[in-house]
C-alpha cells in the first residue's frame, strides 16, 4: 500500500531556562518520531498529556519547524511554511481541534464558516461555494435549517460536525484530528466516531487521530502508536496491541481501560510517580523510573524501536530478549 504521509526522525527541541537565573537547557518535546499514514487509513497517536502528540501533529502540518527529521506528503517533501507551495499542500491537509466552539468564529453563520475555505482559496463562484457547503453539511448529518445558525446556538456534537464539514470542504487527503471527541458526552462521542468512519469510507480521507482515550482509539484506528516522553515506544495493529500489549507502558495504559469483567491475570497496573521532566530525560530507557520490571541495563541503554515476529514495533530491551538484558536480569 502506498504511503500518503511519512515522518522520519522528527524532533522538536525548545531552548529553555531552568529557573529565573538558571542555565539554558533543551526541552525535548518530540525526540525522533517516525511513522507512515497510508491513504484512507487511520493512525492513532496515544499517550499521557505532555508526551508530544500535539507537537507531532503541528510538525507534520508544517505549523512549526522541526529541529531534525523530515515530513513527506503525497511523495513530496513538505514545503517551507508560508510559501505558495506550502499553502497549496495545506489544502490537502486539514486539522480538527479539541474544542469545536473555540475553533469556530462566533460572529459567522455555520454556512459561511464551512464555505470560507473555498473563498480563501478562490474555488468556484459564490453560488457554487454555497451549494457545496450545503451538500457537506448534509453529508455530516446537519439539517439545512442549521446552516444559518451561529456556533453558540448549536450543541457540542453539532459544532464538531460543522468543524468536520469545514475540514472536508477542500477535499483533503489527510485530516489531523487532535482530541476531536474528548469535549463531547459519551453518547455524542459514539455518533461522531461513527461519522468519522462513514466519511472515511465515502471520501477516502486518511486520519492522524490524536487521543488519550484508548476506547476511542480502539474503535477508529487501523494502526496505533504509543508515545512516551517524545518517543514512540510501541506501534502496531489495535487488535494485537490491545489484546497482548508488550511494552510495560502500553500494558499500564491498556489495563486502565474500563471493562465489565477483567480477564484472569489482567489486573490494573498503577504506575508510580509522574512522567519525568522532559528537560532532564533519564538516561537509558526514559520509562525506567516508573517501570515495574526495569532492570539495571534499562538505566544505561536506550532501547531501539525493533520489529517483533507479529510485525509490531516495540522499544523495550525485555521484549526482544537482548543478551545484555538477560545478563542484567
Amino acid at each position: 500500500m502506498s504511503t500518503l504521509l511519512s515522518a522520519r526522525g522528527l524532533a522538536r527541541h525548545y531552548a529553555v531556562r531552568t529557573g529565573l537565573f538558571g542555565r539554558r537547557a533543551s526541552l525535548r518535546a518530540v525526540d525522533g518520531v517516525s511513522f507512515d499514514v497510508p491513504p484512507a487509513r487511520t493512525l492513532a497517536l496515544v499517550g499521557e498529556s505532555g508526551c508530544g502528540k500535539t507537537t507531532t501533529a503541528k510538525l507534520v502540518l508544517g505549523l512549526i519547524p522541526p529541529t531534525a527529521g523530515t515530513v513527506t506528503f503525497e511523495g513530496e517533501a513538505l514545503p517551507r511554511p508560508n510559501t505558495v507551495a506550502w499553502r497549496e499542500a495545506r489544502q490537502r491537509m486539514q486539522m480538527i481541534y479539541q474544542d469545536p466552539l473555540g475553533a469556530l468564529d462566533r460572529r459567522l453563520s455555520v454556512l459561511r464558516q464551512v464555505a470560507e475555505p473555498l473563498e480563501i482559496h478562490q474555488v468556484g463562484t459564490k453560488a457554487e461555494r454555497r451549494e457545496r457547503a450545503l451538500a457537506l453539511l448534509d453529508a455530516v448529518g446537519l439539517q439545512p435549517h442549521l446552516a444559518g445558525r451561529y456556533p453558540h446556538e448549536l450543541s457540542g456534537g453539532q459544532r464538531q460536525r460543522v468543524v468536520l464539514a469545514r475540514a472536508l470542504i477542500l477535499e483533503p487527503a489527510l485530516i489531523v484530528a487532535d482530541e476531536p471527541v474528548s469535549a463531547l458526552d459519551v453518547s455524542i462521542q459514539a455518533q461522531v466516531l461513527n461519522l468519522f468512519e462513514d466519511l472515511q469510507a465515502r471520501f477516502g480521507v486518511a486520519f492522524l487521530f490524536i487521543s488519550h482515550d484508548l476506547k476511542v482509539v480502539r474503535q477508529v484506528a487501523h494502526d496505533v502508536a504509543v508515545m512516551y516522553l517524545g518517543r514512540i515506544v510501541e506501534q502496531g495493529a489495535p487488535e494485537a496491541l490491545f489484546r497482548e500489549p508488550v511494552h510495560p507502558y502500553t500494558r499500564a495504559l491498556v489495563s486502565a481501560i474500563p471493562v465489565v469483567r477483567r480477564r484472569a491475570g489482567r489486573e490494573r497496573i498503577v504506575l508510580e510517580g509522574d512522567p519525568p521532566n522532559p528537560i532532564a530525560v533519564p538516561s537509558g530507557c526514559a520509562f525506567h523510573p516508573r517501570c515495574p520490571v526495569a532492570v539495571a541495563a534499562c538505566r544505561s541503554e536506550t532501547p531501539a524501536l525493533k520489529t517483533l515476529p507479529d510485525g509490531r514495533l516495540v522499544a523495550c530491551h525485555l521484549a526482544h530478549g537482548d543478551a545484555a538484558m538477560r545478563k542484567a536480569a
